[in-house]
């Protein structure tokens, strides 16, 4: 939502992050709800990250906060650039997981068993990734569903409802801190909700019948493709050709692949 924010809107990044947040806590506990009615969610999982993650979202809404009052319009292109980079590193993980380390799919599971470190590991992701989120608001989505794919080997359709049902946790956190810095366009927000609560409740029900190996690519290449638009705006010399480009040829040879793959299977 940022990127589209930015992009093709124009709305000050700042301002951007903030009611993306802001929106993403009513949307995220609406899927949330739905995911935890339907079993799909790791309650265990959900809990210690969020004793991470709420402490950690809020720091980064503070700074970012703090960074934007002392710089002024001149932390803008900063801030694009942060929110490009942490898009760019998340899609290359995405895409390099799901197409070239597929002995990892072996290792999916169903539910997490919570060991000392498990917790540990899960309260350390938490408050790394509910900072970024607080200071790019990208992780609510993204980075958490991959901390639940590469650190707890969930399965796909286990990821998306323990990542929406945190993050409603997480946002909420981060949206409270916002209530006390200012930063969201209330009049933005309702229109985005206007269209985003029926489009949740549909995604919910798909996110249960599109194939595992369509997710992962997908969410890679449209986080590459965010990624590129976003660092154009902040003034990288990028024309569409080279932002539409890479996510399209990517995911063509992404579906290629999965193809031979499933070619291989049927073989043997």
């Amino acid at each position: 939502m940022t990127p589209l924010l930015v992009i093709f809107i124009g709305t000050n990044p700042v301002v951007a992050v903030g009611t993306d947040i802001a929106y993403g806590a009513v949307t995220k506990t609406v899927g949330g709800w739905r995911h935890w009615r339907n079993g799909t969610v790791d309650m265990g999982v959900s809990k210690w990250l969020a004793f991470g993650s709420v402490p950690g979202s809020i720091a980064g809404v503070l700074l970012i906060s703090h960074l934007h009052h002392v710089h002024g319009a001149a932390f803008n292109d900063t801030l694009l650039w942060i929110v490009a980079g942490v898009l760019a590193t998340t899609a290359v993980i995405t895409l390099a997981r799901a197409l070239f380390v597929p002995a990892l799919v072996a290792r999916e599971r169903h539910e997490v068993a919570l060991h000392r470190h498990t917790k540990v590991a899960a309260v350390l992701l938490g408050l790394l990734l509910g900072f970024t989120l607080g200071m790019t608001s990208v992780g609510s989505g993204a980075l958490v569903g991959l901390a639940l794919i590469l650190v707890f080997s969930l399965t796909p359709h286990r990821v998306v409802g323990t990542d929406v049902f945190h993050a409603a946790i997480m946002l909420w956190a981060a949206g409270i801190a916002l209530l006390f810095v200012g930063n969201i366009d209330w009049g933005l927000m309702g229109t985005i909700l206007i269209g985003s609560l029926p489009g949740v409740w549909i995604g919910e029900h798909l996110s249960r019948r599109v194939p595992a190996a369509a997710l992962r690519p997908a969410l890679g290449c449209v986080m590459l493709g965010s990624a590129l638009g976003v660092a154009s705006k902040a003034g990288a010399d990028l024309s569409a050709g080279m932002i539409i480009g890479p996510p399209v040829i990517v995911g063509v040879l992404a579906y290629g692949l999965q193809r031979v793959r499933v070619r291989e299977v049927l073989v043997t």
